[in-house]
């Protein structure tokens, strides 16, 4: 099931419902393997809850780090910088994230990396910075076309991109 049934076109946060976010977080409980930490996090930082979520990704890294692959740790410390972004954090959010990409492209998995850019492009066009926001979507969407990303993924990426766009010309307008 999708909890995310859209995304905002001028804040590219995602749009859920709400209810079916609150009952599959009661659904998951305390568990506490990689995954259902993971979930747990993403589900509290898409209702606004970021300090529970906060603490959470934080544990969620530490237990990548001492238990997970090297791939399970990117998309803990990814998720992890996703938080921090939310929260208004973006320089720390930015590093986490380009370490995250630079390290996933040198391995060549290039959906992390586009997980990786697309988010770090979202802590840019957060930050009022669209022309690097637009230059990282760019980057997600062509690694995620060579990783044969589902349609809903370049879907996202192409709207992220539209938006920077938009943003970044009436940005112009204003000044000019």
């Amino acid at each position: 099931m999708s909890f995310i049934k859209g995304y905002d076109p001028d804040t590219l946060r995602e749009i859920v419902d709400a209810r079916a976010c609150k009952d599959r977080l009661d659904e998951i409980g305390e568990q506490r393997s990689l995954p259902a930490l993971l979930e747990r996090v993403w589900l509290l930082k898409v209702l606004g809850r970021l300090e529970d979520s906060l603490v959470l990704s934080e544990e969620s890294v530490r237990v990548a780090r001492m238990a997970g692959t090297r791939k399970d740790l990117l998309r803990a410390r990814i998720l992890h910088a996703s938080v921090e972004q939310f929260r208004g954090a973006y320089a720390a959010a930015e590093n986490e994230l380009a370490t995250c990409a630079a390290e996933a492209e040198g391995q060549g998995w290039n959906a992390i990396a586009a997980f990786a850019y697309q988010h770090r492009g979202k802590v840019y066009f957060d930050a009022e910075d669209f022309v690097s926001a637009r230059a990282d979507f760019k980057r997600a969407l062509f690694l995620r076309q060579e990783a044969g990303a589902p349609d809903d993924q370049l879907e996202s990426t192409l709207l992220a991109i539209d938006a920077a766009d938009r943003r970044r010309t009436g940005s112009s307008a204003l000044v000019g």
